[in-house]
């Protein structure tokens, strides 16, 4: 890696609208440190959008939703990669960088919807339903994903399953994104009953009480929200969607009903937004954390790997996915 390593006290430039001077000074070190590792190990770190602002602007490469992180992780020009996100995102990363190290920082940085399906529940759905296709939620392991046709993002879902030109799909295994991407297409949804334990959260009358409390804000959901929420959100999209939105419509107020360091993190690249900041905490995303970043630069610490079984099963669906 080349070029001038930024200070951390360059970099506090970009957050101080959103990390008190006091926590910074706790960050700072960390930060220092893994700027110094990145170019000495000639690393990169890939950070999803519910990372929170001090990783999101001070030390990660990249950053994106799913699908963003997929598409660039095959474009890095580096030895060694972290991802600064959960473990179904480091695995998506190897499949996609067979020949480089990947790392994740915290083992237990799992995720709910993940586990809510295994391998042979796809198997078991194939026999269920035979010849319908399977669509995976990029939200799964690698052996699930190796099960399945073709994955797809928040982002990207309606586009997949439309691609597949068939009139039913099997989508899994969040519930809610089936029945929303069920009310946008022809296509028949079968559904898994899988859940995220962030977006499962919110409720239309948390959207009421909002509107009560802020006259006039615009509300932004999810697409892994319940569909009655999407149905009376203002705009629906994936991360990258909302930010984009943000960007261009400019709402003097606005609530972003996902995992609420995406507000901070969009909030910082639009001052002149005021954001509305329901909390909903991803507990498996917030276990990385600066710390746990430098250690694992400094001791190669926790290298990814994928059963060779499911190796070319899982590339070919995600493969598939970006190609779409």
């Amino acid at each position: 890696m080349s070029g001038t390593i930024p200070s951390a006290a360059s970099l506090y430039q970009r957050v101080q609208r959103v990390i008190p001077r006091v926590e910074w000074a706790a960050f700072s070190d960390d930060v220092e440190a893994i700027l110094a590792l990145k170019r000495e190990r000639n690393a990169v770190i890939l950070a999803h959008n519910y990372r929170t602002p001090e990783i999101f602007h001070c030390v990660a490469d990249i950053v994106g939703d799913s699908l963003a992180l997929a598409r660039k992780a095959m474009t890095v020009d580096a030895d060694m990669i972290v991802l600064a996100g959960v473990h179904f995102m480091a695995e998506t990363a190897k499949l996609l960088n067979p020949d480089k190290t990947v790392l994740i920082p915290d083992l237990g940085a799992g995720c709910s919807l993940a586990d809510s399906i295994a391998a042979n529940d796809v198997r078991l759905m194939r026999q269920r339903y035979p010849g319908v296709p399977v669509v995976t939620y990029v939200n799964t392991s690698a052996a699930v994903k190796a099960e399945s046709d073709i994955c797809c993002t928040s982002g990207n879902a309606l586009a997949v399953v439309e691609s597949l030109g068939g009139e039913r799909v099997i989508m899994l295994p969040y519930e809610y994104l089936a029945r929303n991407i069920a009310a946008q297409t022809s296509v028949e949804i079968i559904a898994w009953n899988g859940h995220c334990e962030v977006h499962e959260r919110f409720t239309p009358a948390d959207i009421r009480e909002l509107r009560d409390a802020y006259p006039g804000v615009t509300v932004l959901a999810h697409p892994e929200c319940p569909p009655e929420v999407v149905a009376v959100a203002d705009f629906a999209g994936s991360t990258v969607a909302m930010s984009d939105f943000v960007g261009r419509h400019k709402p003097a107020r606005v609530v972003l009903m996902t995992e609420c360091s995406m507000s901070d993190n969009v909030a910082i690249e639009h001052p002149d937004v005021e954001f509305v900041r329901p909390c909903n905490l991803c507990p498996h995303m917030k276990r990385i954390t600066l710390a746990n970043i430098r250690t694992a630069l400094q001791e190669t610490r926790h290298i990814v790997t994928i059963d060779a079984r499911v190796v070319d099963g899982a590339r070919r669906a995600v493969e598939r996915m970006l190609a779409v």
